[in-house]
């Protein structure tokens, strides 16, 4: 059965001045459309199925696919695994790339070889420190930071050399991220953050749920102030709340995301948990909608923790794929993972 995938008018989009990767997500940003990327919640699994039936729903709707590393330090399917099977069957991706767990001579090692499988994105993150998962025994490595790992991708990329100063014959073509976090006190101090990861190399953002929308639109304006919208690309991170109850455990225990009171009450307002999940629908279109009017928001970046048929229906709702025509794709990812 074909499943509806969404193209631009003129796709494939052409290259354009300043473009440091081949990747489609580039691409998006830089001809002025509005981006749209989603995580993929990675198996507890070998079987690559899981993955491409998680993958096939999000493509239909993303310029790429958020392939996640050890989030909240708790092992799942790594995200270079999960890069290399959606690189097999077609999908853009973005090779999360988080420091806790690999020293510098690994990440090295891991980035070219995302790239010679074709991945053009990277998100550079610090990463969860080992005790807010469920190994916290574990021996961290935090040898680089989000900071020094944006400048060592660009230093392999630009300059085509590792740290070491051994030169890199083909360099890897890749466009490079990081996250933001504009609801995490200090909040003066979180544009200056940013300032620091787009001196450090970093082309695009992606940001922390957004619930608080006037906090986040001070958070932009400061981020005006500086130019760094006219530096980098910013997408906004948007989820669905399920109902009060979820809403409330996330402000406790999810580190920076602050979920208004008024939030809450509209949630509980609304009765029932099916009327709760519907109502969270509601407002996550809402916010998307209304984060799009705002001045340096380039994109969206979709969280919803295994629910990729809701996160389609978001975006599909959100109006955010209008002017894109939908082109019809057939292919099997079985079929691809298994030919040699």
């Amino acid at each position: 059965m074909s499943r509806v995938r969404w193209a631009d008018p003129a796709d494939p989009l052409p290259d354009l001045p300043g473009h440091s990767s081949r990747g489609r997500l580039e691409r998006v940003l830089r001809s002025g459309r509005f981006a749209v990327t989603a995580e993929l919640n990675p198996p507890d699994s070998a079987d690559p199925q899981d993955v491409y039936d998680r993958a096939i729903v999000l493509a239909e709707v993303c310029d790429a696919i958020n392939a996640t590393d050890a989030s909240g330090a708790n092992t799942h399917m790594s995200s270079i695994g999960i890069c290399a099977l959606l690189t097999r069957a077609g999908y853009a991706c973005i090779l999360q790339i988080s420091c806790r767990d690999r020293n510098r001579i690994a990440i090295q090692g891991d980035v070219l070889g995302a790239a010679a499988m074709g991945v053009a994105n990277v998100l550079c993150l610090t990463g969860d420190g080992v005790q807010a998962g469920d190994q916290p025994g574990a021996r961290p490595v935090f040898d680089l930071d989000s900071l020094s790992l944006l400048q060592t991708i660009r230093t392999m990329r630009d300059e085509r050399r590792f740290l070491s100063g051994r030169a890199i014959t083909t360099p890897p073509r890749v466009f490079l991220g990081a996250a933001a976090n504009p609801f995490a006190p200090p909040l003066d101090f979180r544009p200056l953050h940013l300032a620091k990861k787009v001196a450090a190399g970093a082309q695009f953002i992606q940001t922390q749920y957004c619930f608080d929308l006037p906090l986040f639109e001070r958070f932009m304006a400061r981020v005006r102030d500086q130019g760094l919208h006219e530096r980098c690309f910013i997408l906004a991170g948007v989820g669905p709340l399920v109902s009060a109850r979820a809403a409330r455990w996330m402000r406790a225990h999810v580190p920076g995301v602050h979920v208004p009171d008024e939030v809450i009450a509209r949630l509980e307002k609304a009765g029932s948990p099916k009327a709760m999940r519907e109502e969270g629908k509601r407002l996550c279109i809402e916010l998307i909608q209304r984060l799009r009017e705002i001045e340096g928001v380039k994109g969206v970046h979709v969280m919803a923790y295994r629910q990729e048929e809701l996160v389609s229906e978001i975006i599909q709702s959100s109006g955010v794929l209008a002017g894109r025509r939908a082109r019809a794709s057939r292919t099997s990812p079985r079929a691809v993972e298994a030919r040699p």
